[in-house]
C-alpha cells in the first residue's frame, strides 16, 4: 500500500487530461533524425537501433482516442504484452559517490498512484539505470535523486544531452545537499543554457492537480521557499530541478518520515502525477 487513500481527497477524475493519442507526448520529439549533443557526437548504433525500434511506436497518431483506448485494453488483457505498455520510471546510477538510491518506495508508489487515479498502465517498480545502458531510450522519463556529489563522465554527458535532445525527459529531485554538483553537471550538458525559474502558473503545476502557489515545500531543508527550475532545448522542457523541498521523501511509504502529515504527502503525490502528465505530454 502506498498509504494515500481517494476518500477525502483533492485528486479529480482526470484521465481525460492523459493524451493517449501520442499527440505532442514522447514520440513527437523522439525522432529517428538523431539530434546532435552538446558535444558534437552523433548517436552510436546502438542508440541509432533503439531509436529506429521506438520512434514508429511512439508517433503513431490516432485521431479516434476511443479506437486506441479500446486497443491498448486489448492489448493488455493479453499476457505477452501486459508488460509491454507499462509506464516505467527508473532512477539514474551517477557517479561522483552521492547516494542515487535513497527513497527506494517513492517512484514505486507514484505509479501505484498513476494506475489507481490516472489508468495508466504502469509498472510500480523501483529501477536503476546507466546513463550508457542500452535500456535508456525505453523510457520517457527518468528520475535523479539522492544526497551528495553527482558527476557524469563525458561520454555520459554527450549520451544523456542525446537522450533529451531526442524526446527525454529527467525529473530532478534534491534530497539535500545536491544543488551544488548538480548545479555544475547540467552546465556540462547544455553550457549554454541556464537553470530557469518556473512560476506558479506553468502549465506543469496544473497537468492534472491544480496547485495555484506552485511547488509545495515537504522538508524544511534550510528553510528557504521550494524552488522549480527548469533546462529548455527545442521548445520543450528537458530537465525538471526541484530544490528546497524534496517531493521524493514525500512520495515514500507512509511512516519512513514520520513528521509528514498526511496532507504533506498528499501535496508531494499531487506533485509529482503532474510531472508525470506534464512529461507524457509535451
Amino acid at each position: 500500500m502506498n498509504g494515500f487513500s481517494e476518500e477525502g481527497r483533492g485528486f479529480p477524475d482526470a484521465a481525460h487530461k492523459i493524451n493517449i493519442s501520442g499527440e505532442g507526448g514522447f514520440g513527437s520529439a523522439f525522432s529517428p533524425e538523431f539530434s546532435v549533443g552538446e558535444g558534437g557526437r552523433r548517436p552510436d548504433e546502438g542508440e541509432k537501433a533503439a531509436m529506429r525500434l521506438f520512434a514508429p511506436l511512439f508517433e503513431f497518431r490516432c485521431t479516434k482516442v476511443v479506437v486506441l483506448t479500446i486497443a491498448i485494453l486489448f492489448l493488455q488483457s493479453i499476457p505477452l504484452f501486459a508488460e509491454w505498455g507499462a509506464i516505467a520510471i527508473p532512477r539514474l546510477q551517477y557517479g561522483g559517490g552521492g547516494d542515487w538510491y535513497t527513497d527506494p518506495t517513492s517512484i514505486p508508489n507514484l505509479l501505484k498512484a498513476a494506475a489507481e487515479k490516472l489508468k495508466l498502465p504502469t509498472k510500480p517498480e523501483n529501477l536503476a539505470i546507466k546513463i550508457t545502458d542500452d535500456e535508456l531510450y525505453n523510457y520517457p522519463m527518468i528520475f535523479l535523486t539522492g544526497h551528495g556529489n553527482v558527476k557524469f563522465a563525458d561520454d555520459e554527458v554527450n549520451r544523456l544531452v542525446t537522450y533529451l535532445d531526442n524526446g527525454g525527459f529527467l525529473w530532478i529531485d534534491d534530497c539535500y545537499g545536491l544543488d551544488k554538483s548538480i548545479r555544475r553537471e547540467i552546465r556540462k550538458l547544455y553550457p549554454d543554457k541556464e537553470l530557469a525559474p518556473i512560476p506558479p502558473d506553468h502549465q506543469i503545476f496544473r497537468t492534472f492537480v491544480e496547485l495555484p502557489k506552485g511547488l509545495p515545500k515537504i522538508h524544511e531543508h534550510d528553510g528557504k521557499p521550494p524552488q522549480a527550475y527548469g533546462i529548455f532545448n527545442k521548445g520543450r522542457m528537458v530537465i525538471f530541478y526541484t530544490y528546497e523541498t524534496d517531493i521524493g521523501c514525500g512520495l515514500e511509504d507512509a511512516g519512513v518520515h514520520p513528521e509528514d502529515s498526511p496532507e504533506t504527502r498528499e501535496g508531494a503525490m499531487k506533485m509529482a502525477l503532474n510531472i508525470l502528465v506534464f512529461a507524457l505530454n509535451q
